[in-house]
């Protein structure tokens, strides 16, 4: 898949995408590690593997079921498995940052995440601002308004922090720390008395840097679901007027990169035909010391080479609706014979 250390890409080559993608899916580490928990590697096209994995991924490395990633369960692994993850993580992209792979950016876009995510991420985001990454439009800073759990407002009250309810919150208290600003100069949103159907923008002004706006979407299923990061990036898009040819820059972590970039060429990229880059946070620049990365497991690793799968799954599809359609099928033929077999 495309790495911020490629060579740039448009985001809207079908086959430029499709073709990462199948060297990413296909590559030695990843077939290791299916091999590794039991799996034999199918036959057939891109869309029939990416089912496959899907599948299996959901069977041997889905630690959440269904809870919020800081609730997912670690699983016991030996020495010699946790090995094999790590290196195979590093391989993929999930560890080692990269920096920007272009000299200037239309907008730059920091994703939203755990507390202690939100401030390092606002931290790094300013740091390629004042080392001299041009930005011609605007900073978008994404977040929820999913509340925050104890754990994260301790680790906010441990770093002298504001322990702030929400995500979008954290967000909007660590803009005003970090780009030294005291009030927006816009704001907009609509309460509709509950956070799935709600959303907030406040847009700041920094002296001698771009417009920062802090935006939380309302769901695109508020029935089921809190916003998740697609719904706020679409919703984003619109807000900005997002043009063909822009180029995106996109601030995460290592680990959830693979699986954002896809995101994001999925929901930005393939509607707006839009240049996307994604980059993670580099953990060892002093000024993100206020709140250290947490210590990333096996497990986690794990957990994101599926969300990776996953989020390709649906780039795919989105790519190849007819042919992912039939692999669909094909997949869950075959996952129903696997379960019902005696």
């Amino acid at each position: 898949m495309h790495r911020a250390d490629a060579a740039p890409s448009t985001g809207t080559d079908d086959e430029r995408i499709t073709a990462e993608n199948r060297a990413w899916v296909c590559s030695t580490p990843l077939r290791g590690l299916v091999a590794h928990f039991g799996g034999t590697w199918p036959d057939g096209d891109l869309s029939e593997v990416l089912g496959y994995l899907d599948d299996f991924s959901a069977r041997h490395w889905d630690f959440r079921d269904g809870r919020e990633r800081p609730d997912a369960r670690e699983p016991d692994l030996d020495p010699a498995t946790e090995k094999l993850v790590l290196d195979a993580a590093a391989a993929l992209g999930l560890i080692q940052p990269v920096p920007p792979a272009r000299p200037a950016y239309a907008h730059l876009v920091v994703l939203g995440g755990l507390a202690h995510a939100c401030v390092r991420r606002l931290g790094y985001a300013a740091h390629l601002l004042r080392t001299g990454l041009p930005v011609s439009g605007e900073v978008a800073v994404l977040g929820s308004f999913r509340p925050l759990s104890d754990w994260e407002r301790r680790t906010l009250a441990d770093a002298g922090l504001p322990a702030d309810e929400t995500e979008v919150d954290v967000l909007d208290t660590a803009v005003r720390r970090v780009f030294g600003v005291a009030a927006p100069t816009e704001q907009a949103g609509v309460d509709a008395g509950h956070p799935h159907h709600s959303w907030s923008s406040r847009t700041y002004r920094p002296d001698g840097l771009p417009p920062i706006r802090v935006l939380a979407a309302p769901s695109s299923e508020p029935d089921q679901r809190r916003a998740h990061t697609a719904d706020t990036q679409r919703f984003w898009a619109g807000h900005v007027r997002l043009a063909p040819g822009d180029e995106v820059l996109m601030v995460t972590a290592p680990i959830y990169v693979p699986f954002q970039h896809c995101d994001a060429l999925r929901t930005l990229a393939l509607p707006y035909g839009c240049a996307i880059d994604t980059v993670g946070v580099d953990p060892t620049l002093a000024d993100l010391a206020v709140l250290p990365e947490q210590t990333l497991t096996p497990g986690r690793y794990l957990q994101e080479i599926r969300s990776a799968i996953r989020s390709m799954r649906a780039l795919h599809a989105g790519l190849h609706p007819a042919v992912s359609a039939t692999a669909w099928a094909k997949t869950s033929e075959r996952c129903s014979k696997l379960r019902n077999r005696p």
